[in-house]
C-alpha cells in the first residue's frame, strides 16, 4: 500500500513538469521571505517572486507558518539556479511564478507536503496542472500532512482577513471533567479501565503521548483512523 501511494504521489509529481522546464529563464535565489514568497536574482536583476497558485500558512498560524518557510528555505537556499515559470505580477509588483528545481516544479511539491495549499482563486495560473495541484492537495489532506495536521484549519486567506481558530469549547469542557489528557479531541477516562477502539464512538482524534489505551496503533498521532 505504501509503495503504491508513492507510486502515485511520484506521478503527481512528474506529471507536472512540462517538457520545456529546463528552457525557462534561469534565476539565482537570494533569500526566502515565507513560505510563498522569495527573492531571486535575474540577469542582475532582484527581483521578489510569489509562488503562483498555492498559498502557504502566515506566519503567525504558529508552527506551520514558520514549518512552510523553512521547508522553502531548505529546497531553495541561496545561491541555487532555479527556472521560473512567469504567471503574472500581482498588484504589489511581484512576479507571480511557478519555480522549477531539477526540472521539478517547488509550488507542487509544498502542496505534496502540506506545506502550502492549493489558491482556488489564482489556480488558472496553472491551468495546465491544475488536476495534479488538485490530486496533491488531496493526498496531504488524506495523510493530515503538514497544515492538514489539524482539526479546523483557518486557510491562509481567511486568516489574513482575521479569521481566527474559534475555541474548542470541547476541549475547555473536558479539561472540567476527569479525562485522559493523552486525548484533547475527546473525553477518554483516565486508565485504567481498559478500552478499545471497538468500545468509544469517537474515530480520528489527536494522541498524544504515553497514549495509555493505545488507541494509537500505528503511531502517526491519530487514535482509532478505522
Amino acid at each position: 500500500m505504501i509503495k503504491l501511494v508513492t507510486s502515485i504521489l511520484l506521478v503527481v509529481l512528474s506529471a507536472s513538469i512540462p517538457t520545456s522546464a529546463q528552457n525557462l529563464p534561469t534565476a539565482t535565489v537570494v533569500s526566502v521571505g515565507d513560505g510563498d514568497t522569495l527573492r531571486v536574482n535575474q540577469r542582475g536583476q532582484s527581483i521578489t517572486v510569489r509562488l503562483g497558485c498555492v498559498d502557504s500558512p502566515e506566519i503567525g498560524q504558529n508552527p506551520y507558518g514558520q514549518q512552510a518557510r523553512d521547508r522553502l528555505q531548505q529546497l531553495l537556499p541561496k545561491g541555487k539556479t532555479v527556472n521560473l515559470r512567469r504567471i503574472d505580477t500581482d498588484r504589489y509588483g511581484r512576479t507571480v511564478a511557478e519555480i522549477y528545481l531539477n526540472n521539478k516544479s517547488v509550488n507542487l511539491t509544498l502542496v505534496a507536503e502540506g506545506k502550502a495549499v492549493v489558491y482556488p482563486q489564482y489556480l488558472n495560473g496553472c491551468a495546465a496542472t491544475k488536476n495534479q495541484f488538485l490530486a496533491a492537495e488531496a493526498n496531504a489532506k488524506k495523510k493530515r500532512l503538514g497544515f492538514w495536521n489539524q482539526n479546523n484549519p483557518v486557510m491562509p486567506w481567511d486568516f489574513r482577513a482575521g479569521k481566527r481558530p474559534s475555541t474548542n469549547t470541547q476541549s475547555t469542557a473536558n479539561n472540567n471533567k476527569k479525562c485522559d489528557p493523552s486525548y484533547p479531541d475527546v473525553c477518554i477516562p483516565p486508565a485504567p479501565p481498559d478500552l478499545d477502539c471497538g468500545q468509544i464512538s469517537q474515530r480520528r482524534f489527536r494522541v498524544i503521548p504515553p497514549d495509555p489505551h493505545h488507541f494509537d496503533s500505528d503511531g502517526d498521532g491519530i487514535g482509532c483512523e478505522r
